[in-house]
């Protein structure tokens, strides 16, 4: 808890053995928290352990109706995020809006002085991650990106968590350098059924939705229900279709196993259908490669039913922890573990030690993502300068890197 609060908690302070047993924790040393962005996954993160809710926030009044009916008594509901920021008594910000909207609200949190659980994608652009970075820093905040397949759970159709598919590619096993294929084949959907439709009729706004207010820093465009809510991944204002969907669920377990955390690569192409300027549409593969010859490969037409997903000159890796090496889990079952990391964000709140995935390493693991997308727009091989965040020679895929904020929205400098 920050400070302020803690002075106003000391005369509340109950015994832990009068409220109740081991594992037990008083009111008073809960952090509190606030959910802006109610309509879907924040009605799903309405709690965690080690924290207590104190308000919740949407733009769509339907929405905060029922996140109050969930949320119980006691539960402040707003419409703007910027008064949930001015409460003193709030420890942490969970944003799970849209994504054109989490880099703002989040860089608006850290200058309020709260820790930060966002949704993914992180951010919605490259520049956008740079911004929220150097915000995050420089207010000592902790922040959290909501995918957690590189330290906890079991890794998409592995029947194991990351940790060994780590072990293995370090090894040098299988050689290098590596390439890694996501694609059905290997265990993951690329969901392009989050495209969008090329042309909505103007309609009427829904009395409860701020319309404005929900675009935001986007551009104005005029209303339909097919632009928000469950469907707003499939134009590129707001996210990215299935890259921006799933892209830093499956990408950021690939950046971790090939300890690519503090670089980018620097060529991407992609093959994919002329992209409208405004619906997302399919695509049939991007490619990324890093400097020292690594590769990501997003196969969305599944051209390849039988693909390994790690490859390299001594060998492959399936789904399914399979090899053509023989007796690869023995071999890697002695292999010596990677850093333990504490997915515990309570923790690190309470500790203010760096959450293993944050405002750094999930900005390089979204910048796969934004690439990606980049080249799916453009249709043409880029080059990129891990350095310095910016494409060679490409002023119109520069541009996508910093797309203009509508006014009023910007950050602060």
């Amino acid at each position: 808890m920050k400070r302020a609060t803690l002075a106003a908690a000391v005369l509340t302070i109950v015994p832990r053995r009068v409220l109740g047993g081991p594992g037990f924790t008083p009111p008073s040393d809960e952090l509190t928290k606030a959910v802006i962005g109610v309509g879907g996954m924040g009605q799903g993160h309405l709690t965690y352990p080690g924290s207590r809710r104190l308000a919740v926030c949407d733009v769509d009044a339907g929405h905060l109706r029922e996140a109050l009916e969930i949320a119980g008594p006691g539960i402040k509901g707003y419409r703007d995020f910027r008064e949930v920021l001015a409460r003193p008594d709030i420890d942490i910000v969970h944003i799970a809006t849209p994504p054109h909207w989490h880099a703002l609200i989040a860089a608006a949190a850290a200058e309020a002085g709260k820790d930060i659980w966002c949704e993914k994608p992180l951010t919605r652009t490259i520049g956008e991650g740079r911004k929220l970075a150097e915000a995050v820093r420089r207010n000592g905040r902790i922040l959290r990106v909501n995918t957690w397949f590189r330290f906890e759970e079991t890794f998409y159709g592995f029947g194991t968590d990351v940790k060994p598919i780590k072990k293995l590619a370090r090894s040098g096993l299988l050689g290098w350098p590596l390439k890694v294929t996501v694609s059905r084949a290997t265990g993951f959907d690329w969901k392009f059924f989050w495209s969008g439709r090329t042309w909505l009729p103007p309609q009427p706004v829904s009395p409860d939705l701020d319309y404005d207010f929900w675009l935001g820093p986007a551009p104005e465009k005029p209303y339909h229900p097919h632009r928000v809510h469950g469907t707003f991944r499939g134009y590129w204002d707001y996210d990215g279709g299935g890259l921006g969907d799933m892209g830093q669920h499956y990408l950021d377990p690939v950046q971790y196993i090939l300890d690519k955390d503090g670089t980018s690569p620097i060529e991407i192409e992609a093959d994919a259908p002329q992209q409208h300027p405004d619906a997302c549409g399919s695509w049939r593969w991007v490619r990324m490669r890093y400097a020292d010859g690594c590769q990501i490969f997003l196969d969305g037409e599944n051209s390849d039913p039988h693909a390994p997903f790690l490859e390299g000159p001594s060998g492959k890796l399936y789904r399914g922890f399979e090899s053509d090496i023989p007796n690869i889990k023995d071999a890697v079952a002695s292999l010596p573990d990677p850093a333990p990391q504490d997915p515990d964000f309570s923790r690190a709140v309470r500790e203010r030690r760096k959450f293993p995935l944050n405002e750094d390493n999930g900005h390089r693991s979204c910048t796969l993502v934004n690439l990606a997308k980049i080249a799916v727009r453009l249709g043409r091989r880029l080059r990129f300068d891990p350095e310095r965040e910016r494409f060679s020679g490409d002023l119109e895929a520069d541009r996508l890197i910093d797309e203009p904020m509508r006014s009023p929205w910007t950050f602060k400098t």
